[in-house]
């Protein structure tokens, strides 16, 4: 199964240098459809007015945390079944485990490359 490369992505990171690195490696995949939050609060209120079909959030982040979005796309019926993929500077084991239990489908360590995301990508979309 491929990748739809028309799926609408949400990029979610208070660092705009980050959401700059990850717009360009999603162009690199191929995918034509990518807006940015700069927190899960604004993450939130684009995911109310459009479908969007994957979600890259940071971690790290204030007012509200990348984990603290999760929960939230998770606790609204609407959102739940959007795939989420965390990204961030820390992998203890704690936080990775953290975020599967709140319903996290991927996970990527910065830093990353192209390739990477693009396998955790396939990954959660097609199940490959």
């Amino acid at each position: 199964m491929s990748l739809k490369l028309d799926t609408p992505v949400l990029v979610v990171d208070d660092y705009q240098t980050m959401v700059r690195i990850i717009r360009n490696f999603l162009k690199q995949i191929g995918f034509t459809d990518v807006d940015d939050a700069s927190d899960g609060g604004q993450a939130l209120e684009k995911l109310k007015a459009k479908k969007y079909g994957l979600i890259l959030s940071d971690w790290n982040m204030e007012p509200m945390t990348g984990l603290d979005l999760l929960k939230a796309v998770r606790a609204d019926a609407g959102l739940a079944g959007i795939p989420f993929i965390m990204v961030t500077a820390e992998a203890k084991p704690e936080n990775v485990i953290t975020a599967k239990k709140e319903g996290v489908n991927n996970y990527i360590v910065k830093p990353f490359d192209a390739d990477t995301l693009q396998k955790k990508i396939e990954t959660v979309l097609t199940g490959a």
